[in-house]
């Protein structure tokens, strides 16, 4: 099948690779582009000449589903066949944000999502998506923690929760360093008021410390801000 997505998910992995996900122009779902045998590098990025970043329009050509619980979203694409074809304006990606978005992470995630510790996860291999956007009552907080990782405070109907932040956005190019000055300054645009739209997501399945089964733990891939939906 043929696919183009507005890409909302933009996430941060090991140094020199990527993650990235999108809304499915035609059905409005979220759709992730992976590859058979490798994962997505920085060279993929539009700032390296490569189609993918927020708000883009890219036509990831032909596709193929190869979605599994919690994962529906995955698609393998061929990266030689994609092209970037337009940026949506902040008003527009904006729409199109509020339209997928969810009130709380259950109607997101399905009932599977469970509370561990101060984050939240889904056993390996439950759960009914992998990714979404939350529509958040009450404003998150993003902060830097002692151990110098960037986090957020997010509630909705059920979850007080500290959650691991991987927006690519908001660290250095080594992807390990936290940019202070924009952390900084969306967590203040966040307090003073203004709308903000999670891109929400489950990391693939991992054993935690001190745990006794692998999970996919819940994190927050992206902050979209009202007034400036595309930064």
């Amino acid at each position: 099948m043929h696919m183009k997505i507005v890409v909302n998910h933009l996430t941060r992995m090991q140094p020199g690779y990527i993650c990235v996900a999108g809304i499915d122009l035609e059905k409005n779902t979220h759709i992730r582009p992976v590859l058979p045998r490798a994962r997505l590098t920085v060279d993929l990025l539009k700032r390296k000449k490569g189609p993918f970043d927020i708000a883009v329009v890219v036509d990831l050509g032909t596709v193929q589903p190869k979605g599994h619980r919690p994962e529906v979203e995955d698609h393998v694409f061929d990266p030689a066949h994609t092209k970037t074809e337009e940026e949506f304006s902040g008003d527009k990606f904006w729409k199109l944000l509020k339209s997928v978005s969810q009130a709380n992470l259950i109607e997101i995630f399905g009932k599977q999502l469970e509370k561990h510790s101060n984050g939240c996860a889904v056993d390996e291999a439950k759960g009914s998506a992998s990714l979404g956007c939350l529509l958040p009552a009450i404003s998150p907080r993003v902060f830097i923690n002692s151990w110098g990782k960037v986090r957020a405070q997010v509630s909705d109907e059920k979850f007080n929760i500290d959650l691991s932040v991987t927006d690519l956005r908001l660290y250095k190019d080594d992807q390990k360093t936290p940019r202070s000055d924009l952390v900084e300054n969306v967590n203040r645009r966040i307090g003073s008021g203004t709308g903000v739209i999670l891109s929400v997501g489950l990391a693939r399945a991992f054993q935690a410390k001190g745990d006794t089964v692998r999970r996919h733990w819940l994190q927050v891939n992206n902050f979209h801000l009202e007034n400036n939906p595309v930064w």
